[in-house]
């Protein structure tokens, strides 16, 4: 087995991807206080902001009363696949803890930690511009500004940047001189640092052939891998064993509202690099096995590089090993089956994924359910975010009433 490993900087710990009959290393950042050298918190919590989208899902309105009763939601995600139904999942709830992993390496975030140190911030960044306050024309001119970004062309990239930092860009239009000052002081600290080269996204979904040159992750024409991946964990370079196995621990609060939410939502996105990495902390299987309410996965709409030819069923086995940490220490896997952490399983009409109804019956799930969706000339066949959002507030209506009969 040969191993390939993209630099992390010093005492990083990586995030590995094990797949047959090769493996695959990217470098992880940990965020929050660590414990112990390698046992730090993992994942960002961020809660949604001012709901003041209406819409008629049953649980949408503003009202003090409303609000406190309107269902609570986990969701794993990565940062960019799920930004689409953010917005709208306003309607339906303010009570969204989400779950990110800080484990991407490439494009801008590579550059950022490299400047700055610390986590890998451009998950978290994406999210908070999407749950960032609109109420104010500055506000809505802060969001563009920071959720800009430059031309893929070296040159006019170049020169775009430096128009900004100098305060000169169109960008600025609407931002107090205080708030730009405070916003350009951070600029011109990283200026200072940077160099001209911005670094490719990393090796697993967006690879270069080791070329020093931007990705549009949009338009990835990497093939798929070679074989299937078959377990993602945590290496670090620290110490004199290199690149060993460690066990990072999970966020608490992230536990907390695991044990306490209303639903649970896997959602769509890269299923080993943004979703695989929150499942395989200890803590995280235990806690959602022991919930009975909806989990719901949100399948893709389209096949990507690290989940070619996987079927419906595919999907639900790599989120249930993760979860159990099927192929890591025995003495430390679980053996739920896959319907304790999965009971539901949202589809995008006319989505590539084939949907193997004998298959995952066979694992214990029988609710399938089908959602309008769009076509995006990026990302192909996407949710329709307003029927998605209907569809769980139906989800969680029926959940509701169920427990209520119940009891």
């Amino acid at each position: 087995m040969a191993d390939t490993c993209l630099g992390p900087p010093p005492f990083m710990p990586p995030l590995s991807l094990l797949n047959t009959p090769y493996q695959i290393s990217f470098p992880f950042f940990l965020s929050h206080h660590r414990s112990t050298p390698f046992s730090r918190n993992l994942s960002l919590m961020a809660p949604s902001s001012n709901p003041t989208h209406h819409s008629h899902c049953p649980y949408a309105s503003t009202s003090p009363k409303s609000v406190s009763s309107q269902p609570s939601l986990l969701v794993f995600s990565g940062g960019t696949a799920f930004n689409g139904v953010v917005e709208e999942l306003k309607s339906l709830t303010v009570h969204v803890a989400h779950v990110l992993p800080v484990s991407d390496d490439g494009g801008s975030t590579a550059e950022i930690v490299r400047v700055l140190g610390g986590p890998a911030v451009g998950d978290i960044r994406s999210r908070c511009l999407r749950l960032s306050d609109p109420s104010s024309s500055e506000a809505l001119a802060v969001r563009t500004l920071l959720g800009h970004r430059l031309p893929l062309e070296a040159q006019k990239a170049k020169f775009e940047w430096y128009d900004i930092v100098e305060g000169n860009h169109s960008l600025w239009t609407g931002v107090s001189k205080a708030y730009r000052e405070t916003i350009r002081a951070f600029l011109v600290y990283f200026q200072d640092q940077d160099g001209t080269i911005i670094r490719g996204q990393n090796e697993i979904s967006h690879p270069t052939s080791g070329s020093m040159q931007p990705i549009d992750k949009s338009h990835s024409s990497a093939r798929t891998l070679p074989s299937r991946i078959k377990r993602v964990f945590y290496m670090s370079s620290e110490g004199s064993n290199l690149l060993h196995e460690v066990f990072p621990s999970a966020n608490p609060s992230v536990l907390d509202q695991l044990n306490s939410v209303d639903c649970i939502i896997y959602a769509m996105g890269s299923l080993f690099t943004s979703i695989c990495p929150s499942l395989v902390l200890r803590g995280i299987g235990e806690s959602i096995s022991s919930r009975s309410c909806p989990k719901v996965l949100l399948l893709n709409g389209t096949h990507d590089r690290e989940t070619g030819g996987f079927t419906a069923s595919c999907f639900v086995t790599a989120i249930a090993d993760a979860l159990n940490r099927t192929y890591g220490d025995p003495h430390k896997s679980l053996n739920s089956p896959p319907n304790q952490y999965i009971n539901t399983i949202f589809v995008p009409k006319g989505g590539q994924i084939l949907i193997d109804t004998d298959k995952l019956a066979a694992q214990g799930i029988s609710r399938v359910i089908t959602v309008e969706s769009v076509h995006d000339a990026a990302a192909g066949i996407i949710y329709d975010p307003t029927s998605l959002i209907q569809s769980m507030a139906n989800l969680l209506t029926e959940s509701t009433t169920k427990d209520m009969t119940s009891t």
